[in-house]
């Protein structure tokens, strides 16, 4: 089942936004690279913190708390201290809008 996330509009290009889909508890962050959109957890697998609030670099999300990072398109992890991967999701585009299956 496709949940929205957010308007693609509201993704800046090379960044990311954290999106809290109705009747869920966690929260998502979704990205825009090269006009191709991703999403995955928001929470760093290494330490409990936003990667929303991190910077968006060379296609990696990097965490703001201890500057490990993530492949954002595949979810592995990149940089140290960070070591298992983000859970990615496939994100659908129908007209400006963005979905996934977050289940």
């Amino acid at each position: 089942m496709l949940t929205r996330l957010c308007s693609a509009s509201e993704v800046p290009e090379q960044g990311v936004k954290q999106v809290a889909p109705q009747g869920l508890e966690a929260e998502f962050a979704v990205y825009r690279l090269d006009g191709q959109f991703y999403a995955t957890d928001d929470m760093c697998t290494h330490g409990m913190v936003s990667l929303s609030n991190g910077d968006v670099a060379d296609g990696q999300i990097f965490c703001p708390l201890h500057g490990g990072a993530f492949d954002i398109r595949t979810g592995k992890a990149t940089e140290l201290p960070c070591r298992q991967a983000l859970k990615i999701y496939a994100v659908v585009v129908q007209g400006d809008e963005l979905f996934a299956d977050l289940g």
